[in-house]
């Protein structure tokens, strides 16, 4: 085997070994959920932790609080994306300058949006200045409490605003390839606008509307640092609990941190095969009407 051959083999290793490091992580975490690490004295096998788990209120209401946050973010962000995708592509915005502009929420830190929320909707925020300034509100206190609350808003608010121009550098990308005569011979065929944009367009559309959907879902189910910076005391969100039954000063503890990490990948795996299956079945029907 000559040096040229190697190279292929040689560029993949990072890949590889990262990989493998995953995977060893992950199943050492799931070993671990089960009562088994030696270095807390716990070698028997038991689901002793995943039956307390379920068993205990907090933690059910953390799992709870996460599919919360991450369904409800998921909605907006992508309902919003998907009208601003059209809207972009219709009004010719998508090709732009000023399209890059957009973009930039992409790239700023959560860390940096959990500063921003709460300079903007806490109530010692602009708008809480703003609305007392302008007499819609007696004190700054009467505004709606929107940051570290029980609804988790804020932590919505981050997210949303995070997700749609990420929803709409996917989905405005696709529909602005789309051939723009089949919207047209729709029109000919005496359909509105509308119509043409919800029987022609969105279905389209719908295998990368599907996909950003998880990934966006996904990723703010297992997020950790809006949660954490901007949500309340109690109800923890499911990352932020794990974190905390993990950094527990008993290291016996820590098969509880594992059960909930556990949780979250099963979760999560669950909404990625829901994905493929749905991309299956578009597929085969997008099959059937190019056969017929």
């Amino acid at each position: 085997m000559n040096r040229k051959s190697l190279v292929p083999y040689l560029m993949l290793m990072p890949a590889i070994i990262m990989l493998i490091i995953f995977i060893y992580g992950l199943l050492n975490g799931i070993i671990q959920s089960f009562g088994l690490l030696r270095s807390a004295g716990l070698d028997k096998f038991t689901l002793e932790y995943y039956i307390e788990t379920f068993r205990n209120i907090n933690l059910l209401n953390s799992i709870k609080v996460s599919l919360i946050i991450s369904g409800i973010s998921s909605i907006i962000a992508l309902t919003l994306g998907v009208a601003l995708s059209y809207f972009f592509c219709k009004t010719g915005f998508v090709n732009s300058r000023a399209y890059n502009i957009f973009k930039l929420p992409i790239l700023i830190p959560h860390i940096v949006v959990a500063t921003l929320v709460i300079n903007l909707f806490s109530q010692s925020g602009l708008f809480a200045r703003l609305g007392f300034l302008l007499g819609f509100i007696d004190s700054q206190q009467e505004f709606i409490a929107m940051v570290f609350d029980e609804n988790f808003i804020g932590v919505i608010l981050g997210y949303v605003w995070k997700e749609i121009p990420f929803i709409v550098l996917v989905v405005a990308t696709i529909m602005s390839n789309i051939d723009g005569n089949l919207g047209e011979a729709a029109r000919n065929l005496g359909a509105t606008p509308f119509k043409a944009f919800i029987y022609v367009t969105l279905p389209l559309c719908l295998p990368s509307i599907a996909m950003v959907f998880i990934i966006i879902f996904t990723f703010s189910f297992g997020a950790y640092e809006l949660p954490l910076l901007l949500g309340p005391t109690f109800p923890k969100a499911l990352p932020v609990q794990a974190y905390i039954e993990y950094t527990h000063p008993d290291l016996a503890h820590r098969p509880y941190a594992m059960v909930l990490n556990t949780i979250m990948i099963v979760i999560t795996s669950a909404f990625t095969i829901a994905y493929h299956l749905l991309m299956k079945k578009i597929n085969k029907k997008v099959e059937v009407h190019a056969y017929d």
